[in-house]
């Protein structure tokens, strides 16, 4: 039987290692937008395009986070407004709301920000791990809090922003509109 009181809890340089490859693997450039006065950045690496708002097509029975899909150059693309998805307040669209398409789970997708605000090169140093919030609140969509420019940003990982299930009706509800273009 080993004696669980002769064992240290310090953590194994393998574990060490881990934590700082995750921590360097965050460092890089990210677009930075509005929800609110709040700011956020997704990897600029995720981005295809920044667009203007443009008339969106409903899809029914999808969550009221997805508002439907664009047709952009041809092109079928689900769009989702991260206020909602946020249990943001829902607000009146301006002329600096614009649509962000990146590419998340395989798909091209559009996500509604209020405003865009700049691309940051954030180092590895600027970015603190996420804190826990206790074990009810999920907090996996958040790949880091990043300092910059004296201003703290919470910085998404956009493939966890929406659930596996939520990528399946997205998927059904583009798959839904291509029909409907076809016919």
């Amino acid at each position: 039987m080993i004696n669980s009181m002769s064992q240290t809890n310090k953590p194994s340089a393998n574990t060490v290692a881990a934590a700082i490859s995750l921590k360097d693997s965050r460092a890089g450039k990210y677009l930075t937008f509005f929800l609110g006065n709040e700011e956020y950045g997704i990897e600029i690496l995720k981005v295809h395009e920044i667009i203007g708002l443009m008339p969106i097509t409903p899809v029914p029975r999808t969550p009221n986070f997805i508002k439907g899909v664009i047709n952009l150059r041809g092109k079928v693309i689900p769009t989702v407004d991260l206020r909602i998805k946020f249990g943001m307040e829902a607000v009146q669209q301006t002329d600096e709301t614009c649509i962000i398409v990146v590419q998340t789970h395989g798909i091209e997708m559009g996500t509604i920000v209020d405003k865009v605000s700049e691309v940051l090169n954030i180092s590895a140093d600027d970015i603190e791990d996420t804190p826990s919030f206790g074990a009810s609140v999920n907090t996996d969509y958040i790949l880091g809090i990043g300092k910059a420019s004296g201003k703290v940003r919470l910085l998404l990982d956009i493939d966890k922003v929406l659930a596996s299930q939520e990528i399946i009706q997205i998927q059904e509800a583009q798959a839904s509109a291509d029909g409907d273009k076809t016919e």
